[in-house]
Formats: C-alpha cells, structure tokens, sequence
C-alpha cells in the first residue's frame, strides 16, 4: 500500500500544500493590514464581499473542476479531451455571466438584506472584471490539475497572492485611507496576472481548438450537478454564521466572525491540500479490481496524517485565543476569542467530513453527498435561527460547534457503511504519523552530528 504514497504523493503534495499555505499566508498577512486599517463596520462589508464571491467561486469549481479532472485524465482520447476542456469553459462563461446579471440587479437588495450598506454594492461592481478575470484563472488551473500538474497552479496563486499584497502594502505606506472599491479593483488586477502565468504553464497542455459538444455538457452536468448542488450547499453551510450575524446582529459583528475564520483556516491548510492530491487517485483506484481497499486505506491514512497536523495547533489557539487574536487581528478584535475556540474545536472534526464528501465525489457518488450536505445545510440553518435569537452574539459560533458535531456523526456512520471505516485505523495513522516524524528527525540530526 505505501507505493500509493510514492513519488506523485511527494511531488503534488509539496506542491498543493505550499499553494493552499500561500493562500492562507497571504490572506492573513492582508487581513492584518487590513484589520488595522479599516473600521469594524468597514471589515465586516469586506467579509461579506468575500463571502459572496468565493461562495461562487467554490460553488462553480465544484460544478466544474471535478468534472474536468475526472474525464480529462481518465481518457486517452485527444478528441474528447479537447470537447469536454471546450464544454467546460463554455459553461464557465456562462454561469459567470449569469452572476454578473445577477450581481446588477438584486446586488442592492442583497446589501440591504445584509445590513452592509451601499458598500458592499460599490464593491461587487468593481469586481466584475475580475470574475471575468476567474473564467480564465479556474479553467487553466482545472488544465494542469486534470494533467496532474500541480506547479503552475502554485506558482499562479503565488503572483495572485503576492500581487494583491503589494498593491495593499504600498496603498497602506503612502498613508491613504482604503476604500472598498479599490480593494475589489487591486484582487482583479492580481487575478488577471494570475490568470496569464497559469496560461504560459497550461500551453503545453493547450490544443486551441474551442470543439463544445453537447454530449459533453451533458456529460459534465450529469457528473457535476449532484457537486454543484452539494457545493451550494457546503458553501452556504460554511458561510451561514457570517451571514445569519449579519443579517440577526450586524454588519460590523460579521468582522469579529470573520477575524475567527480566517484564523481557523490556517488549521485547514492540510485538509484542502489533501482533497486537490486525493482527488485523482481515488477516481483512478475506483475502477482497479482492489479498488475498495485502496480507497479505504487512502482515507483512513489520508484522515490520520492530516489530523496528527491540525491537533497540535488546534489544542494551541483553544488554550490561547486572545493571544492569538491580538497578535493577528489586534486588541479591538479580542470579543472573537470564544468564538475562535469554538471553531478551533468544530475544526477538529473537519478533515473526516471533507475527505469523506470527496471521496464521495470521486468515486461516483454524488447524489449522495449531495443529500447530506441539503441536510446538514438545514439543519445549521434552524440551529442557526435558534442560537442567534437565543444567545445574541455568539450564537452563530454556538450554533456552527452543534451542527459540525450532527454532520461529523452523520459521515461518520455514511462512512462505516460505504467504505468499513474503521475509527481505530485513523487513530493508528495518527500515532505512526508522529512516529515517522520522530524518527526521520532523529536520523537528521544523528546524520549532522556525523557529519560534523
């Protein structure tokens, strides 16, 4: 079994790991910028931009990005490669078009409803040429990760990342006050060189012939629908407790939500990373002969690495939030602490429930996550509804630690059933993680003492 940890697990982990720390990296070191320069009220539209546009963002890659990958390098047939690359960009264009539309003329309605202002309407707009800007960048990074490439995709979030954090630091050393606005046009300039970097690396894979088939939509849609409805679903789910506050609260509370979760998803790094990698090789070990063993061991081992990762810094931020807080977001944001500790300990219970919805995903079932996500959505919704009118504003946090535990219990069991998941497996994995890290630092430094 350790040769499906062989040279590809190394090459595309180091280099999916890196770009999932470089997008955290770079957003926390642009949220403490930000944190000090903008207001509570202002921080919390900036969320709530956020959180509208990634919710897309991630809604449309599930729709897409999944398919791409799963027929692309699963074929041989040039021509199809070449229909199903020109079919998803063609429904790229499309669903983005839509958002725009959507985006002219309820974004008003929508910022009402928030409590977020003319503001946030400001900022959507400004936006709009870099979600044109994201048609290009996701397509190209669904060319390289369906080729198993995984370098020009780290490489273009770097120049997006770095880029953004360069037109932030600059405007905030010449002293000027930040307006939203120019924050939107600062992330579609960095998109859009994101996007040329990501297109010199995909040439290679590029055939510059737009073929869209109609069979291969349907082909997408069929396989993708079930993802996009469950990525709907996940998304909104993830975002309920920041929206909901701003909507039952405030909109300046959403920043002391938002000052939780970007701190929370540095514990994350591993977990997505590890879905990008896991991805392709449970779609390829599904159609092996052995392909159930494979898969569960891929998953329990896969779930046991990650968890001997995020433990240790979670138990850290649990035992001092506000100290954590102040050094990242500062002083006025240190009411989160609570609401930190309750993400940190829902955040514990991730990586089963992520590496399980993908394993779902991949191996062709995604009618079915697409049920437990509907479900887990409403439940977090009423629990939601109930925590903020009982208990103000913590509830969201409350609510989120509640639901995160029904959902962590409900993949539990889905997975006991779809794959012999065995919870004292994962636990071992964990313990010879740590063991396999003990060791080869052992060997490391008897190897410099020997040397030297």
């Amino acid at each position: 079994m350790k040769r499906y940890f062989s040279s590809y697990w190394i090459r595309s982990g180091f280099y999916s790991i890196l770009q999932r720390f470089s997008l955290t990296f770079f957003g926390l070191i642009n949220f403490i910028i930000l944190a000090r320069a903008l207001s509570t009220a202002e921080m919390g539209t900036w969320a709530l931009f956020l959180t509208v546009t990634s919710v897309f963002e991630a809604t449309k890659s599930g729709l897409l990005k999944n398919a791409h990958i799963k027929y692309v390098s699963g074929s041989e047939d040039l021509n199809e490669k070449i229909s199903i690359a020109s079919s998803s960009f063609l429904i790229n264009v499309l669903i983005t078009l839509l958002f725009i539309i959507f985006l002219i003329f309820f974004s008003d309605w929508m910022s009402t409803e928030l409590n977020a202002g003319a503001g946030l309407t400001a900022t959507l707009y400004w936006f709009i040429p870099g979600l044109i800007c994201m048609v290009f960048f996701s397509h190209f990074e669904a060319i390289q990760q369906s080729h198993l490439d995984f370098k020009g995709v780290l490489v273009g979030y770097l120049v997006r990342q770095v880029l953004f954090f360069l037109c932030l630091t600059i405007h905030f050393l010449t002293g000027k006050p930040f307006l939203l606005p120019h924050l939107a046009a600062y992330l579609s300039i960095s998109i859009l060189a994101g996007s040329i970097v990501l297109y010199i690396y995909s040439r290679k894979y590029l055939n510059h012939n737009f073929r869209p088939e109609k069979k291969s939509i349907k082909k997408i849609f069929g396989y993708g629908g079930y993802i996009f409805g469950s990525g709907v679903m996940s998304n909104i789910f993830s975002n309920v407790d920041q929206v909901m506050t701003a909507a039952f609260i405030s909109n300046s509370a959403v920043a002391f939500y938002n000052t939780a979760s970007k701190i929370n998803g540095l514990v994350d790094i591993p977990s997505y990373a590890a879905a990008d990698i896991i991805f392709p090789k449970i779609s390829k070990a599904s159609s092996d002969a052995d392909g159930g063993n494979k898969i569960k061991y891929l998953y329990e081992r896969m779930v046991g690495v990650l968890l001997s990762f995020t433990t240790p810094a979670a138990i850290f931020i649990i035992i001092f939030p506000k100290f954590v807080i102040t050094i990242i977001a500062g002083a006025k944001y240190v009411e989160a602490a609570p609401i930190l500790q309750l993400y940190m300990i829902t955040g514990l219970m991730r990586p089963m429930q992520n590496q399980a919805a993908n394993l779902l995903n991949s191996v062709g079932k995604p009618s079915l996550c697409f049920v437990i996500n509907t479900v887990s959505l409403a439940i977090n919704l009423v629990i939601s509804y109930i925590c903020l009118k009982s208990f103000g504003f913590y509830g969201a946090a409350i609510a989120t630690l509640i639901a995160g535990g029904i959902g962590f219990t409900i993949w539990y069991f889905v997975m006991k059933r779809e794959i012999q998941l065995q919870f004292s497996n994962v636990v071992k994995y964990v313990f010879s993680t740590y063991r396999d890290m003990y060791i080869n630092a052992i060997n490391i430094y008897r190897g410099r003492s020997l040397s030297s």
